[in-house]
């Protein structure tokens, strides 16, 4: 159990306002402690007991938490008893949008995942085809977990989230169903529907759940079919004025013979370490896989805004779950056998290192972010084997002590950090309405 929080008794609020922060103090225990009892909340809390049975009291005429058990095994009476979030008050939806794949993940109010589909989708067929294959995969999702409507959606998919808007934009090449599909899911729902860059809800799942769980400020480097970062500093997001923080497809590196432009990123940091350079890089030291392929063998195109995926997982990283492909990319598969594969491994796991040491020292030279995730599924497949080679190239360039990681969330981060995204507005909504007034929603 964690330490005691500070107090907000002696704060100065109205009687209203005093009691909103208590509840919501009380809430955030429960969520992150688990269930707790009314003396458990007293000490945690550091409010009065009248003010405690009070609240409890609120809290349960609200519907947000109930008795779920006792304390103690000869322990009996309302001090034993053990109050928990209500977990069924809220369903939550997450989203993740691929090229040629949609992802559904629906959970509780506490974030428990009870149920997952995917299914695959047509990138030469019909836009509205394609919404309506996904929203159909939304409510197999929600039958499979019991629940009747969604209360929050977030959607993670690939190119910029303008932030003034929260509309996805500012790329040539995103297919258009993205777009349809956020609004027939406004329309169909009538539930909020957040739109979050894939990386960053990545970077949410990585910071709560992963590599990044000690860090308040830290940069998450996306390593697949294109390149991208989420930036968090000080424990905040930062998506920048046109929502394109983290476009480090474009930054200018040596080494590639060619400057990126304002069309197209080939030539820039991209062109070193998109899982097309990267899967070249391999055939250069023998390892197999000497060009990247896209689904049902397609080659698969290099990245750049304005054209082609310039960051994040794109088509070639599907989520697990129902109906998904299983095996990963051959970028993925590659740097794993390089890593397996020990001395044999090493002259290239140590080249790809060299490249991706170039990118995160420009990151570092900017930002000083202290520590560096590796994610998508070149980070994935490198594991710490790949990291601490980066760490050692950079230690080399910058002189910004860096500790640099592998990712640990796995294939599913941008699908996890979509459930996250989702249940953190919910909870804000409900947790903030919380008291007498409050009503549930449909």
């Amino acid at each position: 159990m964690h330490p005691p929080r500070a107090a907000v008794a002696g704060r100065t609020a109205s009687p209203t306002t005093a009691r909103l922060i208590n509840d919501r103090l009380a809430l955030q225990l429960l969520q992150s402690e688990g269930p707790l009892t009314a003396g458990q909340l007293k000490s945690l809390t550091g409010l009065s007991r009248p003010t405690v049975a009070d609240l409890v009291e609120r809290l349960q005429e609200a519907g947000l938490i109930t008795v779920v058990g006792e304390s103690g095994a000869q322990r009996r009476g309302p001090n034993a008893r053990l109050y928990g979030i209500v977990a069924d008050r809220a369903h939550l939806v997450g989203l993740d949008l691929r090229t040629h794949s949609v992802t559904v993940a629906v959970a509780d109010l506490l974030g428990r995942v009870r149920a997952e589909h995917t299914v695959l989708i047509d990138p030469d067929g019909a836009p509205d085809t394609a919404v309506a294959t996904a929203l159909a995969a939304v409510d197999k999702a929600l039958a499979a977990a019991g629940a009747h409507a969604p209360h929050t959606i977030a959607v993670g998919a690939p190119g910029l989230v303008d932030p003034a808007t929260g509309r996805l934009g500012g790329t040539d090449w995103i297919p258009s169903w993205h777009v349809g599909l956020v609004g027939a899911l406004r329309a169909r729902t009538g539930a909020p529907v957040l739109l979050e860059n894939e990386v960053n809800l990545a970077a949410i799942a990585e910071q709560r759940d992963g590599a990044a769980h000690d860090r308040d400020t830290f940069v998450l480097l996306w390593l697949g079919q294109g390149t991208g970062a989420a930036v968090v500093l000080d424990g905040t997001l930062r998506r920048g004025a046109s929502g394109g923080t983290g476009e480090i497809g474009f930054l200018p590196v040596p080494g590639t013979g060619a400057l990126p432009s304002a069309s197209g990123c080939d030539g820039g940091f991209h062109s070193l370490a998109g899982s097309t350079a990267i899967c070249a890089l391999a055939a250069e030291h023998g390892l197999p896989y000497g060009a990247a392929v896209g689904p049902n063998g397609a080659d698969a195109p290099s990245s750049g805004t304005g054209a082609k995926p310039s960051s994040g997982t794109g088509a070639h990283e599907p989520s697990s779950g129902t109906g998904a492909p299983t095996e990963a990319p051959p970028a993925e598969s590659l740097v794993r056998s390089a890593v397996a594969a020990g001395d044999a491994g090493v002259a290239f796991l140590d080249a790809l290192a060299a490249r991706i040491a170039l990118g995160v020292a420009a990151v570092c030279a900017v930002l000083d972010p202290g520590c560096v995730v590796l994610g998508g599924e070149i980070g994935r497949g490198g594991g710490a084997a790949l990291a601490d080679r980066v760490a050692g190239h950079l230690a080399r360039l910058s002189p910004l002590r860096t500790d640099v990681r592998a990712g640990a969330v796995g294939g599913r981060a941008v699908l996890l950090g979509a459930v996250l995204a989702a249940r953190d507005a919910a909870q804000n909504e409900l947790f903030g309405a919380a008291g007498p007034g409050a009503s549930p929603r449909p």
